[in-house]
């Protein structure tokens, strides 16, 4: 029985990548292992976003290459948007690769596996222009949550993105397929379906054309009402949204639908709209913060958080300032800050990059403390109340579950299952963690 070690890097769409082909492996008999020393097989799952998260594959990967040497039996390979970003180059950088396969061709892995067993020679598997392949998922990590695709790939082709290149035009799910994984998620006893796509809102728009699906608009939140009424799935999250696409249709969907719980990430990026404009974002800082208010007007209590670039070419002292007095107004529950890094294939990448490092480090650090206040004034806020966590399990001898707005909560007790539900009654904050006694 061979080995299988897989290391996934990036968003949740990875996550869900790296569960299917562990699927899919598992299936042909391989057995997880967590350390790559004895692995017959090592797959790093990669994301391409940001440059200081290829930085860290490369520097993982390059220390296999002792391994490979002590042990050329070994098939080792890398998988997702890096091996697509990066196939000109992967094999020369690591000459102890065997094989590359883009986000698009992952079905295929497990038979170009077997071929290098065989042929011993490296491989790839990358198309230009493809069609994502939608499948149902059989292996999840965890017990409770599934993470479910309803679309792939990005229109919006935002200046400092590569995603529309790594992952291709959007291209939505059938409604039918969607309805019937979770569905037989909920079947096999899990309890929340994460809806996954680069930018859910816009599902709908373009169907893959297997069921022969039109396109419309407003088809999202005509989604979540069908997965609310499916027996035994008690939430419902999903994850991206882009505020161009962040209608009040949405936001009606959150406030009516039981199981959507009340959490939303927006990214942001920036609240300069010179900034913003030179993103192609589409929408300004007081469109986004409309955006926001409409959302609040009907969930007071809910939860949102975003993603923010500091030192984008030609970030000014002034347009850092919008940024910000945003972050100041939106009041975010917590925030994903960055320094911009250029994207190959993406616009901004032929621009100059011309904000000094050290200026955006002490623009990351200003909006990290910034952010670190507010999250924490939106953490005490809980003090008192009682919170309805979903059991994960159990973690150093404490309850740990995840509240409808995605925070973690422990509680004493380990005599609880995953899936179940309790109350807690917050105690305190460890962290940006939920302390509480059951009730």
């Amino acid at each position: 029985m061979k080995k299988l070690f897989v290391e996934t890097y990036g968003c949740q769409m990875n996550v869900r990548d790296g569960q299917e082909v562990t699927g899919l492996l598992l299936e042909r008999g391989y057995r997880l292992t967590p350390d790559e020393e004895s692995a017959d097989v090592i797959l790093y799952n990669t994301c391409s976003v940001r440059e200081q998260a290829e930085n860290r594959v490369w520097s993982n990967m390059g220390r296999l290459k002792g391994l490979k040497a002590r042990r050329p039996e070994v098939v080792i390979g890398m998988m997702g948007c890096m091996a697509k970003a990066h196939r000109a180059d992967a094999f020369r950088r690591m000459p102890h690769l065997d094989f590359i396969s883009g986000p698009a061709q992952l079905y295929e892995v497990p038979e170009l596996i077997e071929a290098i067993f065989e042929e011993r020679r490296p491989m790839q598997a990358i198309q230009e222009k493809r069609r994502p392949r939608f499948q149902q998922v059989e292996y999840h990590a965890g017990k409770v949550t599934a993470l479910v695709t309803v679309m792939e790939g990005c229109d919006k082709v935002c200046s400092y993105c590569i995603i529309p290149y790594t992952r291709g035009p959007e291209v939505s799910r059938p409604m039918a397929q969607v309805l019937e994984e979770v569905r037989g998620l909920a079947q096999r006893g899990y309890k929340e379906a994460m809806l996954l796509g680069q930018n859910v809102n816009s599902y709908g728009r373009r169907f893959s054309g297997e069921m022969g699906e039109t396109g419309r608009s407003g088809a999202f939140p005509e989604l979540l009402a069908k997965v609310n009424e499916i027996e035994g799935i008690e939430r419902i999250r999903f994850i991206t949204s882009h505020p161009w696409d962040a209608v009040e249709g949405l936001f009606d969907a959150m406030r009516d639908l039981p199981k959507v719980c009340e959490h939303l990430h927006l990214p942001v990026q920036s609240g300069s709209d010179e900034v913003l404009k030179r993103m192609r974002r589409g929408y300004t800082a007081s469109e986004y913060l409309s955006a926001l208010g409409a959302l609040r007007q009907r969930l007071p209590e809910g939860a949102v958080s975003t993603d923010l670039i500091v030192g984008f070419p030609g970030e000014t002292e002034e347009d850092f300032e919008g940024t910000v007095r945003l972050v100041e107004q939106a009041r975010f529950d917590s925030a994903f800050i960055f320094k911009y890094s250029p994207r190959p294939f993406a616009a901004a990448s032929r621009w100059a990059d011309d904000v000094p490092e050290e200026v955006k480090d002490r623009r990351l650090q200003r909006l990290l403390k910034l952010q670190e206040t507010i999250s924490r004034q939106k953490d005490e806020r809980f003090v008192g109340k009682t919170v309805e966590l979903l059991v994960e399990g159990v973690e150093d001898g404490q309850g740990l579950g995840r509240s409808r707005c995605s925070r973690k909560g422990y509680f004493p007790g380990a005599e609880v299952s995953p899936g179940e539900t309790v109350l807690i009654r917050v105690e305190a904050i460890r962290g940006h963690s939920l302390m509480g006694v059951r009730v």
